[in-house]
């Protein structure tokens, strides 16, 4: 994080950050996706409905995954970062979902070596985090002029790659609150930031209710790094 020249941290400096769309598919249903609340005072995006995720934390390097993030995934996320920023990446993802929702995304197993005191609590469960069953779907940069700027990676995941009960929120910090699988096609009627609608419209364009996921062909991109916002799509 840069500093400000009177050495406070600028909280509107560009930061790396990881979310977790968590799909829901149970016989003829409409898919739901997992979404909560964020508190009315928070100073980005007060009162909005989102997706569990957070800023990349330095320790999120280190975190040892029980199984990689597939190869091709890892690819697009460090097309243009460096390199070992797609295990971290995913690391935070995990460790963002655990934290806000309580939901396990991991083998079970045992933690090699010490265990980070954000990730006890997740051991003592007898799991390791696994990127595996992510995939990387969307990437999204703030514009300018925000409180808060992240240069966010979204990553989608099949509900039933979760280890226990979907509906236990009893374990999640109370940063999120109103956790709930809302149904895709209701989604969109939340108070949601733009950058979620516009997700929840690729994801619904991504999937069927019968087909696994996979990686798509390419990776939605809002660019505002520069003076101009910028579509394009990440593609190897």
């Amino acid at each position: 994080m840069t500093e400000t020249t009177t050495g406070a941290p600028d909280k509107s400096a560009l930061r790396d950050a990881a979310t977790v769309i968590v799909l829901r598919r149970e016989g003829g249903d409409p898919p739901r996706v997992l979404m909560g609340q964020r508190g009315e005072g928070a100073a980005f995006m007060p009162s909005k409905y989102v997706f569990p995720g957070g800023a990349l934390d330095p320790d999120d390097w280190n975190v040892p995954l029980a199984a990689p993030l597939p190869a091709l995934d890892v690819a697009r996320l460090e097309d243009d970062a460096p390199s070992g920023i797609g295990a971290a990446l995913a690391a935070a993802a995990l460790r963002e979902l655990w934290e806000e929702t309580g939901l396990v995304l991991g083998q079970p197993g045992r933690w090699p070596g010490e265990v980070p005191p954000d990730w006890q609590a997740f051991a003592d469960l007898g799991f390791a985090p696994s990127a595996a069953d992510l995939r990387f779907v969307f990437r999204a940069i703030t514009p300018p002029g925000r409180p808060r700027r992240f240069d966010a990676r979204f990553f989608l995941i099949d509900a039933g790659a979760i280890h226990g009960d979907l509906d236990d929120f009893s374990r999640a910090c109370d940063e999120l609150s109103h956790l709930h699988w809302v149904p895709l096609p209701e989604a969109r009627a939340l108070n949601l930031p733009f950058i979620t609608e516009v997700v929840l419209a690729e994801i619904a364009a991504l999937i069927t209710t019968d087909h696994p996921l996979g990686s798509p062909h390419s990776v939605p991109f809002f660019d505002n790094r520069g003076p101009r916002s910028e579509f394009r799509r990440i593609g190897l």
